[in-house]
């Protein structure tokens, strides 16, 4: 099977108006009915799914947790003491606050329970990651509501009698990992009850709502509140929502960390959600040890050296293969393809080639992408990068792809990028995001930002 083959299937069969008009407003429809936005901006404006391969999705497992667990190497060394442990600090840059969070034991092993590494994977097998979302991932909840949508569509149906397909759905997984965190941490209080926790008035709220719904069908009880919702008392976690008090034994952390700790500044570690988090009173997924492995210095850690002493030769062989070459950005000699350089007169010189990325940021926040801006623009970038944590990154192969979009009421089809993120939980994949842009930075607010549901072609 040739998915360039399946592809260019599903595309003849949009060429009748009566199957692309259909299946557009059945999929307009099914969005609709599931409320699947990104604030008031529909989550999917493409036509087809994003279709891979069994093999590429076997690629996806091996290479992404073979990084993984080179992840959690590099993390117990940034918790250890001694030369070591402080060179993986230094290169985390991570702040006092941080630090003290990250003292904290959450009372399960993994630092990061659930994450997302953000790839791209082409059409001709070539994987290469961008960076590891390992504190607050988004979009589980979005792509199994999308792919059943997308299974609604006429085209899907026909597609499928010649090409069986699966989708790759992750909120079973999601909910059995918050269950984990707790049992491991002891079961504290007795009962899990769940607050989804992030601020108010965010895109992201419906995916709130869609795994609140989804947790109570798994008889899990769930409900969604602000840290500002939290009290500590008489050794419980209580959040207040409506006027009525919950015990809460979980808590399922999309706020950010970063954020968390600018919005209440040295209050954050007397806040009830850390003062219940040290006293073992509920567990918190992700925990605040997410931030060892969410810096984008991680992939500076693992493509250096000095850091890979305890990676297995497939660890190894994973980071060289799939992992950009990344320094932070800091004055000083370094290595780069065996060869040492100046980094600082290295990265002047291959803008070309190079991107600078904040420490810890976002959504495509703060980036530089030097193949894009002049050579002015570049020298201010690096001049900025040096005042804060930033990190330099060699540019990577984008994954293009042509999709199918209705404009004006005809089948449009143009090229998009194509990113390809699969869930971790643990080090173990289990379900993917894809989102699609017409420009460089890939996120859902890009220009020609979408995002598709991933579907596995099965093999015959």
């Amino acid at each position: 099977m040739s998915l360039a083959d399946a592809i260019d299937h599903y595309h003849e069969l949009l060429l009748s108006a009566d199957m692309a008009r259909e299946s557009w407003n059945t999929l307009t429809e099914g969005m609709h009915a599931r409320r699947l936005y990104f604030g008031e901006r529909p989550l999917c404006s493409v036509l087809r799914p994003r279709l891979i391969s069994e093999a590429q999705y076997a690629l996806l497992q091996h290479s992404v947790g073979a990084v993984a667990r080179a992840s959690r190497k590099v993390a117990d060394l940034g918790m250890s003491p001694g030369p070591a442990g402080d060179a993986v600090r230094s290169q985390l840059m991570l702040t006092r606050h941080e630090q003290a969070l990250i003292d904290m034991h959450p009372g399960y092993a993994d630092p990061s329970a659930h994450s997302r590494m953000d790839t791209f994977l082409t059409l001709d097998g070539t994987l290469q990651f961008v960076e590891y979302n390992a504190e607050s991932p988004a979009a589980i909840a979005y792509e199994d509501l999308l792919s059943q949508a997308f299974l609604e569509m006429p085209v899907m149906r026909e597609f499928a009698q010649r090409y069986p397909m699966r989708p790759l759905p992750a909120r079973q997984r999601m909910a059995e990992t918050l269950l984990g965190a707790w049992r491991e941490a002891g079961s504290p209080g007795g009962e899990p009850r769940v607050a989804i926790l992030d601020w108010p008035g965010l895109p992201t709220a419906t995916e709130f709502e869609m795994f609140r719904d989804f947790f109570a069908q798994q008889n899990l009880p769930a409900l969604i509140c602000t840290p500002d919702d939290l009290r500590f008392r008489d050794g419980r976690l209580l959040a207040s929502v409506g006027g009525v008090e919950t015990p809460i034994t979980i808590v399922f952390k999309r706020v950010l960390t970063s954020e968390f700790l600018t919005h209440y500044g040295d209050e954050a570690l007397d806040h009830p959600l850390t003062e219940a988090y040290a006293a073992g009173a509920c567990v918190v997924v992700n925990s605040f040890r997410a931030k060892l492995l969410h810096k984008k210095s991680i992939f500076a850690l693992l493509t250096d050296e000095q850091f890979q002493a305890d990676f297995t030769p497939e660890e190894r062989d994973a980071v060289t293969y799939h992992i950009p070459w990344t320094r932070v950005l800091r004055p000083g000699a370094t290595h780069y393809q065996g060869d040492e350089i100046d980094l600082l007169e290295f990265t002047r010189a291959n803008r070309d080639r190079l991107l600078l990325k904040p420490n810890d940021e976002y959504g495509g926040k703060g980036i530089t992408i030097g193949w894009e801006s002049s050579a002015d623009e570049w020298d201010a970038a690096i001049k900025a990068g040096l005042q804060s944590p930033f990190v330099v990154q060699e540019k990577v192969t984008i994954a293009y792809e042509p999709y199918p979009a209705m404009v004006d009421g005809q089948v449009v089809i143009g090229q998009r990028l194509v990113d390809s993120d699969p869930f971790l939980f643990g080090s173990e994949v289990d379900g993917c995001l894809c989102r699609l842009s017409t420009v460089t930075l890939l996120n859902v607010t890009a220009g020609g930002g979408s995002t598709a549901p991933v579907f596995v072609i099965n093999a015959r």
